[in-house]
Protein backbone atom coordinates (compact mmCIF):
# COMPACT_ATOMS: atom_id res chain seq x y z
CA UNK A 1 0.00 0.00 0.00
CA UNK A 2 1.07 3.60 -0.46
CA UNK A 3 3.28 5.27 2.15
CA UNK A 4 0.98 8.29 1.82
CA UNK A 5 -2.04 6.49 3.25
CA UNK A 6 -4.41 9.13 4.66
CA UNK A 7 -5.35 6.84 7.53
CA UNK A 8 -1.74 6.13 8.40
CA UNK A 9 -0.89 9.84 8.40
CA UNK A 10 -4.01 10.77 10.37
CA UNK A 11 -3.37 8.07 12.96
CA UNK A 12 0.24 9.09 13.46
CA UNK A 13 -0.21 12.85 13.52
CA UNK A 14 -3.62 13.50 14.99
CA UNK A 15 -5.48 10.57 16.48
CA UNK A 16 -2.99 8.16 18.02
CA UNK A 17 -3.50 7.33 21.68
CA UNK A 18 -3.06 4.22 23.84
CA UNK A 19 -5.88 1.72 23.47
CA UNK A 20 -7.89 0.34 26.35
CA UNK A 21 -7.23 -3.27 27.23
CA UNK A 22 -9.32 -5.34 24.81
CA UNK A 23 -11.30 -8.53 25.30
CA UNK A 24 -12.20 -10.54 22.20
CA UNK A 25 -14.96 -13.13 22.27
CA UNK A 26 -14.21 -15.57 19.47
CA UNK A 27 -17.04 -17.97 18.65
CA UNK A 28 -16.09 -21.16 16.84
CA UNK A 29 -17.55 -24.41 15.61
CA UNK A 30 -16.49 -26.07 18.86
CA UNK A 31 -16.86 -23.44 21.55
CA UNK A 32 -15.94 -19.92 22.61
CA UNK A 33 -12.44 -18.56 23.22
CA UNK A 34 -11.80 -15.47 25.36
CA UNK A 35 -8.75 -13.42 24.41
CA UNK A 36 -7.39 -10.58 26.54
CA UNK A 37 -5.07 -8.01 24.98
CA UNK A 38 -2.93 -5.36 26.58
CA UNK A 39 -3.03 -1.66 25.73
CA UNK A 40 -0.71 -2.13 22.76
CA UNK A 41 -2.98 -4.82 21.28
CA UNK A 42 0.22 -6.78 20.58
CA UNK A 43 0.16 -9.33 23.41
CA UNK A 44 -2.82 -11.66 23.91
CA UNK A 45 -3.78 -14.26 26.48
CA UNK A 46 -6.05 -17.01 25.11
CA UNK A 47 -8.42 -18.97 27.33
CA UNK A 48 -9.28 -22.64 27.05
CA UNK A 49 -12.56 -23.18 25.18
CA UNK A 50 -15.77 -22.15 26.93
CA UNK A 51 -19.22 -23.49 25.97
CA UNK A 52 -17.34 -26.51 24.67
CA UNK A 53 -18.78 -28.47 21.78
CA UNK A 54 -21.28 -25.78 20.85
CA UNK A 55 -21.34 -23.71 17.68
CA UNK A 56 -21.13 -20.11 18.88
CA UNK A 57 -22.97 -18.05 16.28
CA UNK A 58 -22.53 -14.75 18.12
CA UNK A 59 -21.19 -13.52 21.47
CA UNK A 60 -20.68 -10.03 22.82
CA UNK A 61 -20.23 -8.03 26.01
CA UNK A 62 -23.09 -5.63 26.70
CA UNK A 63 -21.66 -2.11 27.02
CA UNK A 64 -24.50 -1.15 29.36
CA UNK A 65 -23.52 -3.39 32.27
CA UNK A 66 -20.71 -5.74 31.22
CA UNK A 67 -22.93 -8.81 30.91
CA UNK A 68 -21.74 -11.19 28.20
CA UNK A 69 -24.21 -12.96 25.93
CA UNK A 70 -23.82 -15.86 23.53
CA UNK A 71 -26.06 -17.61 21.00
CA UNK A 72 -25.15 -21.22 20.33
CA UNK A 73 -26.30 -24.34 18.56
CA UNK A 74 -25.62 -28.00 19.30
CA UNK A 75 -26.40 -31.07 17.21
CA UNK A 76 -28.12 -32.76 20.17
CA UNK A 77 -29.17 -29.98 22.57
CA UNK A 78 -30.28 -27.45 19.96
CA UNK A 79 -30.12 -23.67 20.08
CA UNK A 80 -29.66 -21.75 23.34
CA UNK A 81 -28.93 -18.33 24.77
CA UNK A 82 -26.19 -18.10 27.41
CA UNK A 83 -25.39 -15.34 29.88
CA UNK A 84 -22.18 -14.52 31.74
CA UNK A 85 -21.77 -12.09 34.62
CA UNK A 86 -17.96 -12.14 34.52
CA UNK A 87 -17.36 -10.99 30.96
CA UNK A 88 -17.37 -14.44 29.37
CA UNK A 89 -15.22 -16.52 31.71
CA UNK A 90 -18.13 -18.60 33.04
CA UNK A 91 -21.57 -19.11 31.51
CA UNK A 92 -25.14 -19.91 32.45
CA UNK A 93 -27.41 -21.63 29.93
CA UNK A 94 -30.81 -19.93 30.05
CA UNK A 95 -33.91 -22.07 30.16
CA UNK A 96 -35.79 -20.03 27.60
CA UNK A 97 -34.85 -19.39 23.96
CA UNK A 98 -36.56 -17.17 21.38
CA UNK A 99 -38.80 -19.26 19.14
CA UNK A 100 -42.06 -19.30 17.23
CA UNK A 101 -44.91 -21.13 18.92
CA UNK A 102 -46.11 -22.55 15.59
CA UNK A 103 -44.60 -24.93 13.05
CA UNK A 104 -41.76 -22.47 12.37
CA UNK A 105 -40.23 -23.16 15.76
CA UNK A 106 -36.51 -22.40 16.04
CA UNK A 107 -33.64 -23.54 13.83
CA UNK A 108 -30.85 -21.24 15.06
CA UNK A 109 -30.19 -17.99 16.91
CA UNK A 110 -28.07 -15.86 14.62
CA UNK A 111 -27.61 -12.57 16.45
CA UNK A 112 -28.08 -10.97 19.86
CA UNK A 113 -28.14 -7.23 20.53
CA UNK A 114 -28.61 -4.97 23.56
CA UNK A 115 -31.67 -2.81 23.88
CA UNK A 116 -31.39 0.94 24.41
CA UNK A 117 -29.52 2.32 27.41
CA UNK A 118 -32.83 3.36 28.97
CA UNK A 119 -33.92 -0.33 29.08
CA UNK A 120 -31.04 -2.13 30.79
CA UNK A 121 -32.81 -5.50 31.05
CA UNK A 122 -33.83 -5.59 27.37
CA UNK A 123 -32.05 -7.85 24.87
CA UNK A 124 -32.99 -8.64 21.26
CA UNK A 125 -32.47 -11.80 19.24
CA UNK A 126 -32.56 -12.50 15.52
CA UNK A 127 -33.38 -16.07 14.64
CA UNK A 128 -33.89 -18.59 11.85
CA UNK A 129 -36.59 -18.94 10.54
CA UNK A 130 -36.37 -15.16 10.14
CA UNK A 131 -37.77 -13.37 13.16
CA UNK A 132 -37.06 -10.71 15.76
CA UNK A 133 -37.62 -11.49 19.43
CA UNK A 134 -37.20 -9.38 22.55
CA UNK A 135 -36.64 -10.11 26.23
CA UNK A 136 -37.31 -7.53 28.93
CA UNK A 137 -36.01 -9.70 31.79
CA UNK A 138 -32.40 -10.45 30.80
CA UNK A 139 -33.23 -13.45 28.66
CA UNK A 140 -35.50 -15.27 31.09
CA UNK A 141 -38.45 -15.02 28.67
CA UNK A 142 -38.88 -13.95 25.03
CA UNK A 143 -41.66 -12.37 23.02
CA UNK A 144 -41.95 -12.16 19.24
CA UNK A 145 -41.95 -8.74 17.59
CA UNK A 146 -45.02 -9.52 15.52
CA UNK A 147 -45.10 -6.23 13.63
CA UNK A 148 -41.91 -7.30 11.85
CA UNK A 149 -42.24 -11.08 11.91
CA UNK A 150 -45.73 -10.95 10.39
CA UNK A 151 -45.06 -7.96 8.16
CA UNK A 152 -47.23 -7.88 5.00
CA UNK A 153 -44.07 -8.20 2.89
CA UNK A 154 -42.79 -11.37 4.58
CA UNK A 155 -44.02 -13.41 1.64
CA UNK A 156 -41.08 -11.98 -0.31
CA UNK A 157 -38.55 -13.35 2.18
CA UNK A 158 -36.76 -16.48 1.01
CA UNK A 159 -33.95 -18.74 2.23
CA UNK A 160 -30.46 -17.75 1.14
CA UNK A 161 -27.45 -20.07 1.13
CA UNK A 162 -27.34 -20.10 4.93
CA UNK A 163 -31.09 -20.26 5.54
CA UNK A 164 -33.77 -17.61 6.04
CA UNK A 165 -32.56 -15.64 9.04
CA UNK A 166 -32.60 -12.25 10.73
CA UNK A 167 -28.90 -11.56 11.02
CA UNK A 168 -28.39 -7.96 12.23
CA UNK A 169 -30.02 -5.65 14.79
CA UNK A 170 -28.88 -2.04 15.20
CA UNK A 171 -30.16 0.64 17.58
CA UNK A 172 -29.83 4.37 16.98
CA UNK A 173 -27.89 5.67 20.04
CA UNK A 174 -29.70 9.04 19.81
CA UNK A 175 -33.22 7.61 19.66
CA UNK A 176 -34.28 4.62 21.76
CA UNK A 177 -37.29 4.11 19.50
CA UNK A 178 -35.32 3.62 16.27
CA UNK A 179 -34.30 0.06 15.42
CA UNK A 180 -32.90 -1.46 12.23
CA UNK A 181 -32.94 -5.13 11.26
CA UNK A 182 -31.69 -7.00 8.22
CA UNK A 183 -32.75 -10.33 6.81
CA UNK A 184 -31.11 -12.79 4.48
CA UNK A 185 -32.91 -12.80 2.22
CA UNK A 186 -35.50 -10.14 3.01
CA UNK A 187 -33.80 -6.75 3.12
CA UNK A 188 -33.43 -3.95 5.67
CA UNK A 189 -36.35 -2.80 7.85
CA UNK A 190 -36.56 0.18 10.20
CA UNK A 191 -38.85 0.98 13.09
CA UNK A 192 -39.15 4.53 14.44
CA UNK A 193 -41.51 3.62 17.28
CA UNK A 194 -39.76 0.91 19.27
CA UNK A 195 -40.88 -1.96 17.07
CA UNK A 196 -44.60 -1.21 16.84
CA UNK A 197 -44.33 -0.53 13.10
CA UNK A 198 -41.72 -1.37 10.46
CA UNK A 199 -40.92 -0.03 7.00
CA UNK A 200 -38.69 -1.61 4.33
CA UNK A 201 -35.56 0.45 3.62
CA UNK A 202 -34.05 -0.97 0.44
CA UNK A 203 -34.26 1.75 -2.22
CA UNK A 204 -31.20 1.50 -4.48
CA UNK A 205 -30.13 -2.02 -3.41
CA UNK A 206 -29.89 -4.66 -6.11
CA UNK A 207 -31.26 -8.20 -5.98
CA UNK A 208 -29.88 -9.83 -9.13
CA UNK A 209 -31.45 -13.17 -8.21
CA UNK A 210 -35.00 -11.74 -8.51
CA UNK A 211 -36.97 -10.75 -11.62
CA UNK A 212 -37.09 -7.16 -10.37
CA UNK A 213 -33.47 -6.07 -9.83
CA UNK A 214 -34.53 -3.29 -7.43
CA UNK A 215 -37.45 -4.71 -5.44
CA UNK A 216 -39.03 -3.10 -2.41
CA UNK A 217 -38.06 -6.12 -0.29
CA UNK A 218 -36.31 -9.45 -0.72
CA UNK A 219 -32.66 -8.32 -0.86
CA UNK A 220 -30.01 -10.58 0.67
CA UNK A 221 -28.22 -8.54 3.35
CA UNK A 222 -25.13 -10.22 4.73
CA UNK A 223 -24.18 -7.57 7.29
CA UNK A 224 -25.58 -4.22 8.42
CA UNK A 225 -23.83 -1.67 10.67
CA UNK A 226 -24.86 1.77 11.93
CA UNK A 227 -22.11 4.28 12.58
CA UNK A 228 -22.22 5.22 16.28
CA UNK A 229 -20.95 8.78 15.84
CA UNK A 230 -23.12 9.52 12.80
CA UNK A 231 -26.21 7.38 13.30
CA UNK A 232 -27.96 8.49 10.11
CA UNK A 233 -25.21 6.66 8.19
CA UNK A 234 -25.37 2.91 7.69
CA UNK A 235 -23.23 0.50 5.70
CA UNK A 236 -24.21 -2.91 4.41
CA UNK A 237 -22.39 -5.79 2.76
CA UNK A 238 -24.96 -7.38 0.51
CA UNK A 239 -25.03 -10.49 -1.65
CA UNK A 240 -25.03 -7.99 -4.53
CA UNK A 241 -22.53 -5.33 -3.51
CA UNK A 242 -21.55 -2.91 -0.75
CA UNK A 243 -23.82 0.06 0.04
CA UNK A 244 -23.98 3.21 2.14
CA UNK A 245 -27.00 5.17 3.36
CA UNK A 246 -26.78 8.72 4.71
CA UNK A 247 -30.50 9.12 5.51
CA UNK A 248 -31.36 6.31 7.95
CA UNK A 249 -31.80 3.73 5.21
CA UNK A 250 -34.31 5.65 3.11
CA UNK A 251 -31.89 5.58 0.17
CA UNK A 252 -28.78 3.52 -0.52
CA UNK A 253 -25.74 4.36 -2.66
CA UNK A 254 -23.78 1.45 -4.10
CA UNK A 255 -20.07 1.74 -3.29
CA UNK A 256 -18.83 -1.53 -4.82
CA UNK A 257 -16.66 0.13 -7.50
CA UNK A 258 -12.99 -0.45 -6.70
CA UNK A 259 -13.57 -3.85 -5.06
CA UNK A 260 -12.61 -7.09 -6.83
CA UNK A 261 -15.97 -8.68 -6.05
CA UNK A 262 -19.42 -7.56 -5.01
CA UNK A 263 -19.84 -10.64 -2.80
CA UNK A 264 -18.73 -10.96 0.81
CA UNK A 265 -19.94 -11.15 4.38
CA UNK A 266 -17.57 -9.24 6.66
CA UNK A 267 -17.88 -5.56 7.55
CA UNK A 268 -16.25 -3.31 10.17
CA UNK A 269 -16.11 0.44 10.87
CA UNK A 270 -14.00 3.05 12.61
CA UNK A 271 -16.14 4.50 15.43
CA UNK A 272 -14.22 7.78 15.22
CA UNK A 273 -14.61 8.30 11.47
CA UNK A 274 -17.85 7.66 9.60
CA UNK A 275 -16.02 7.68 6.25
CA UNK A 276 -13.95 4.59 7.12
CA UNK A 277 -15.16 1.03 6.50
CA UNK A 278 -13.52 -2.37 6.03
CA UNK A 279 -14.71 -5.34 3.96
CA UNK A 280 -13.24 -8.67 2.84
CA UNK A 281 -14.45 -9.49 -0.69
CA UNK A 282 -15.00 -13.12 -1.59
CA UNK A 283 -15.75 -14.96 -4.78
CA UNK A 284 -19.34 -15.70 -5.76
CA UNK A 285 -21.81 -17.66 -3.68
CA UNK A 286 -20.62 -20.84 -5.43
CA UNK A 287 -17.09 -20.64 -3.95
CA UNK A 288 -17.47 -18.32 -0.93
CA UNK A 289 -13.72 -17.93 -0.40
CA UNK A 290 -11.10 -15.22 -0.70
CA UNK A 291 -10.33 -14.24 -4.28
CA UNK A 292 -7.41 -15.94 -6.06
CA UNK A 293 -6.19 -17.37 -2.77
CA UNK A 294 -5.21 -13.92 -1.49
CA UNK A 295 -6.40 -12.80 1.92
CA UNK A 296 -7.02 -9.08 1.48
CA UNK A 297 -8.94 -6.60 3.59
CA UNK A 298 -10.19 -3.57 1.69
CA UNK A 299 -10.50 -0.18 3.39
CA UNK A 300 -12.21 3.01 2.32
CA UNK A 301 -11.32 6.36 3.90
CA UNK A 302 -13.82 8.35 1.82
CA UNK A 303 -17.15 6.61 2.44
CA UNK A 304 -16.73 4.20 -0.45
CA UNK A 305 -15.54 6.53 -3.20
CA UNK A 306 -12.26 4.57 -3.33
CA UNK A 307 -10.97 1.32 -1.82
CA UNK A 308 -7.46 0.27 -0.84
CA UNK A 309 -6.28 -3.37 -0.44
CA UNK A 310 -4.54 -4.08 2.87
CA UNK A 311 -2.18 -7.06 2.73
CA UNK A 312 0.77 -6.41 5.07
CA UNK A 313 1.02 -9.53 7.25
CA UNK A 314 -1.72 -11.48 5.46
CA UNK A 315 -1.07 -14.57 3.26
CA UNK A 316 -1.18 -13.78 -0.45
CA UNK A 317 -1.19 -17.26 -1.93
CA UNK A 318 -3.09 -20.49 -1.33
CA UNK A 319 -5.35 -18.84 1.26
CA UNK A 320 -8.81 -20.00 0.19
CA UNK A 321 -10.77 -19.15 3.32
CA UNK A 322 -14.11 -17.59 4.14
CA UNK A 323 -14.92 -14.93 6.74
CA UNK A 324 -18.53 -15.01 7.92
CA UNK A 325 -20.90 -12.12 8.66
CA UNK A 326 -20.07 -12.05 12.38
CA UNK A 327 -16.43 -12.91 11.71
CA UNK A 328 -15.05 -9.36 11.58
CA UNK A 329 -15.19 -6.51 14.09
CA UNK A 330 -13.51 -3.33 15.27
CA UNK A 331 -12.61 -1.93 18.66
CA UNK A 332 -12.83 1.70 19.84
CA UNK A 333 -9.10 2.41 19.89
CA UNK A 334 -7.31 5.11 17.94
CA UNK A 335 -6.06 4.10 15.48
CA UNK A 336 -8.93 1.67 15.32
CA UNK A 337 -8.18 -2.01 15.88
CA UNK A 338 -9.71 -4.46 13.42
CA UNK A 339 -10.02 -8.24 13.88
CA UNK A 340 -11.28 -11.15 11.81
CA UNK A 341 -11.40 -14.92 11.96
CA UNK A 342 -11.35 -17.43 9.13
CA UNK A 343 -12.89 -20.77 8.28
CA UNK A 344 -9.43 -22.28 8.83
CA UNK A 345 -9.42 -21.17 12.48
CA UNK A 346 -6.94 -18.31 12.10
CA UNK A 347 -7.55 -15.04 13.96
CA UNK A 348 -5.88 -11.90 12.59
CA UNK A 349 -5.71 -8.45 14.13
CA UNK A 350 -4.52 -4.98 13.24
CA UNK A 351 -3.75 -2.24 15.79
CA UNK A 352 -3.18 0.42 13.13
CA UNK A 353 -6.44 0.62 11.17
CA UNK A 354 -5.41 -2.20 8.84
CA UNK A 355 -1.98 -0.92 7.79
CA UNK A 356 -0.41 -4.10 9.18
CA UNK A 357 -1.76 -7.43 10.43
CA UNK A 358 -0.58 -10.10 12.85
CA UNK A 359 -1.75 -13.63 13.48
CA UNK A 360 -3.20 -13.56 17.00
CA UNK A 361 -4.18 -17.24 17.10
CA UNK A 362 -3.98 -20.13 14.65
CA UNK A 363 -5.52 -23.57 14.41
CA UNK A 364 -8.66 -22.79 16.35
CA UNK A 365 -11.84 -24.51 15.21
CA UNK A 366 -13.69 -22.84 12.33
CA UNK A 367 -14.35 -19.25 13.45
CA UNK A 368 -17.97 -18.09 13.28
CA UNK A 369 -17.88 -14.79 15.16
CA UNK A 370 -15.51 -12.20 16.62
CA UNK A 371 -16.43 -9.24 18.83
CA UNK A 372 -14.25 -6.72 20.66
CA UNK A 373 -14.99 -4.93 23.93
CA UNK A 374 -13.06 -3.13 26.66
CA UNK A 375 -11.58 -5.74 28.97
CA UNK A 376 -13.53 -6.08 32.25
CA UNK A 377 -11.87 -5.14 35.51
Amino acid sequence: MSEASPLRDAGRLHHSRPADRIRLLVGTKRGLFVLDGDGTRAQWRISPPRLTGREVYHAFIDPRDGTAWAATDHAVWGAHVHRSDDGGDTWETLGSAPHYDDERGLTAIWHLAPGPATQPDTIYAGIEPAGLFVSHDRGESWQPVDALNEHPTNGTWQPAGGGLALGAIQHDPRDAQRIYCSLSAGGVYRSDDGGANWAPCNRGVRAEFLPDRFPRTGQCVHQLLLHPARPDRLYQQNHCGVYRSDDRGDNWIEITDGLPSEFGYALALDPADADVAFVIPETSSHMRATIAGKLRVYRTADAGATWEPLTNGLPQEHAYVSILREGMCNDAGSPVGVYFGTSSGHLFGSADAGDSWTLIAGYLPRILSVTASPRPG
